[in-house]
């Protein structure tokens, strides 16, 4: 495990650090509230000043929009931009998971369409996995893809779907035979999001904004040319694009100690410094020692992959451990701050009022990219190789499990 840059990318880093300096808002100047339409029009001219500099998808290939560089680049601009304002993550799902699956499975044609204007945020992408009926059993889902000719006809919901009332197209997994094992039939296809067919209902959260979404499908007709892999290969193709999701958010997975640490420094209660209090001090040291770990964790992971290795499961450790973090410090911090708590203005509130939004928003960072017992299940038997739970859906074709929706 290396902590250190190389002398390239300590160079490469050095060069970002300068770039940022000059052209990345410092995070004391957040401009106040955006609702979600100024916020999604700020990250696009952002996206598209770092594009215009070079440094967008930096470990795309050239020719399909990004910079050439590797994983770890990628990651080092992660870490810089964090110490600035600008809505960095903000297209990350599209880019870092819906990106990946194109890639590898369109046509070169559809690559060199689709990539460039991606890389750049010029198109927006949303990724569709979830759904309803299936919780967190991706395999679950019951969204249809039935053969039509040339075409496919998609019918059915998902849900959960962060910034699909922005995108313009969309990765999907549909159910095309019920009748075998619910991980073989299953198949992938991308969606234009503003076609016949199409329609989402952005969903109100308690934090006031819509990040996530419900889509809907009905009788919405593509191509087979839409499709990215082969008929059944779903399962493959999906796993293909959660491996690049914990590259994508490697490094960047909010766990709230930066600032709360800031806030130690800081805040006085009853005219004394709140690090003199021998709890916080207390919780100080706990989370310290996580917010540490995670770190280590990510760097070996990272490690791995600079020596050709693939992301692995884990990941999953940060994000579980991480997300968890992230909503407890935020209520403790609230709880300091006593009656100031609830000023949730950013030019009136501690820190601009990040706790009081994470606080609102952090009950979804845990449900999101995995919930706590999905992470947990993965570190238990793709990390400790424990056995697996027990299944009653093994051996059984999809269309023989039972359904919430069967009459019993």
């Amino acid at each position: 495990m290396d902590f250190k840059d190389s002398p390239e990318q300590a160079a490469f880093r050095a060069e970002i650090r300068s770039w940022l300096e000059s052209n990345a808002r410092p995070k004391s100047a957040t401009g106040g509230r955006k609702d979600q339409s100024e916020a999604y029009e700020d990250a696009k001219a952002w996206y598209k000043k770092v594009a215009d500099a070079g440094y967008a998808s930096l470990n795309w290939p050239k020719q399909y929009g990004g910079a050439g560089l590797s994983d770890i680049h990628k990651v080092i601009w992660s870490q810089e931009v964090g110490n600035y304002a600008e809505p960095d993550g903000y297209f990350v799902i599209g880019i870092g998971n819906c990106g990946p699956a194109i890639m590898h499975f369109a046509a070169e044609e559809q690559k060199l369409a689709l990539l460039p204007p991606m890389a750049s945020a010029e198109t927006v992408w949303c990724q569709m996995f979830s759904e309803p009926g299936a919780g967190s059993d991706v395999a679950g889902l019951r969204t249809t893809a039935v053969a039509d000719g040339d075409n496919w006809i998609i019918n059915g919901q998902k849900i959960w779907t962060s910034g699909a009332q922005h995108s313009d197209y969309g990765v999907i997994l549909c159910r095309t035979d019920p009748t075998i094992s619910k991980y073989r039939g299953m198949t992938m296809f991308f969606i234009d999001m503003n076609q016949a067919g199409v329609e989402v209902k952005p969903i109100k959260q308690m934090d006031g904004g819509s990040h996530f979404n419900e889509v809907f499908f009905n009788n919405a007709i593509i191509p087979d040319a839409y499709r990215l892999g082969e008929v059944g290969g779903g399962w493959g193709a999906a796993l293909l694009v959660l491996m690049n999701e914990r590259l994508a958010i490697a490094g960047v997975q909010p766990d709230c100690f930066p600032e709360f640490l800031q806030l130690v420094k800081t805040l006085h209660i009853d005219g004394e410094p709140i690090s003199a209090n021998p709890a916080v001090r207390e919780h100080l040291a706990e989370w310290y020692y996580k917010h540490a770990g995670i770190k280590a964790s990510t760097n070996r992971m990272l490690t791995a992959v600079a020596k050709g290795g693939m992301p692995g499961a884990e990941a999953a450790l940060g994000k579980l451990v991480g997300a968890v973090m992230n909503q407890d410090i935020a209520d403790y911090a609230i709880q300091l701050m006593g009656e100031s708590g609830v000023i949730s203005e950013p030019d009136f509130a501690e820190q601009q009022a990040h706790f009081q939004k994470t606080v609102l928003f952090s009950p979804g960072i845990r449900l999101a990219g995995g919930t706590d017992e999905i992470m947990r299940n993965v570190i238990a038997e793709q990390v400790l190789g424990l056995p697996q739970e027990p299944r009653a859906d093994k051996g059984l074709a999809f269309s023989d499990i039972p359904s919430g929706n069967q009459s019993r």
